[in-house]
């Protein structure tokens, strides 16, 4: 009995329904599921790309509008460069302007310092002239002293004139005896030392002649007074001298 059962129920009514079913390749089953993936890219592609147009973004205007901003900087760069070398040349000219009205500020001060030496010399000799002058006279005339840029430098100016009654050349050559304080000490040094040669203090002249120059003292030392003597070659006695108090 067992036996018949399972072969009705293996073979009769109630046996199990059988399916038929078509055999796919499996390269197919691979294809179809590629094409349904692409589909499914594509389509959230298109989602992606409608909401950002939807929500105001495009990206091809995007693109636009960052071309155009980068020729717009390309642009004010060659702007910014042209400025640049404008400016630079503005500043050069403006400082050639300025070394030139400089050198002209100078020249005119020169100038007008020159014009007011030459007025004094003028007067000094008019006076001289009118004075009728001392027979063969050695005149020291304008002496100045004044402290230079160094610590200890002095510089000197003075005109020395021999009278028009005297016309042969006069040489010789200038002394400074300088009267100074140091440490409380009083000093007096005779410049230039007896074996300085330095021909920045000899004379040779007619008429006239002006003379300038510096000399150093001791840094610190207070110069009391200075006085220059003209001595003559030859002569050991000076032909003249004037003093000027400094102090």
């Amino acid at each position: 009995m067992t036996l018949i059962r399972a072969i009705k129920r293996r073979f009769g009514i109630a046996a199990p329904r059988v399916a038929i079913h078509t055999h796919v390749p499996w390269y197919w089953r691979w294809l179809s599921l590629a094409a349904l993936a692409g589909v499914v890219v594509g389509v959230g592609w298109l989602t992606y790309d409608l909401g950002r147009q939807y929500a105001g973004f495009d990206n091809s205007e995007a693109r636009r509008e960052q071309a155009r901003l980068q020729d717009l900087n390309a642009k004010l760069e060659d702007e910014n460069t042209a400025l640049g070398r404008e400016i630079a040349a503005a500043e050069r000219q403006l400082q050639i302007e300025l070394a030139t009205h400089g050198n002209l500020s100078g020249q005119i001060r020169n100038l007008a310092e020159e014009n007011a030496l030459l007025k004094e010399d003028l007067a000094f000799f008019q006076t001289l002239m009118a004075s009728g002058g001392e027979a063969g006279g050695i005149n020291v005339n304008r002496f100045r002293v004044q402290p230079d840029a160094l610590p200890g430098e002095y510089r000197y100016s003075l005109l020395i004139a021999q009278s028009k009654q005297r016309v042969t050349d006069f040489r010789g050559h200038l002394q400074f005896i300088v009267d100074f304080e140091q440490d409380g000490k009083s000093e007096v040094i005779s410049i230039p030392k007896g074996d300085d040669q330095s021909q920045a203090y000899n004379l040779a002249f007619k008429f006239y002649q002006r003379v300038e120059g510096t000399f150093l003292v001791p840094p610190g030392a207070v110069i009391k007074k200075v006085q220059v003597r003209v001595l003559e070659t030859g002569n050991p006695a000076p032909v003249s001298t004037q003093t000027v108090n400094l102090s």
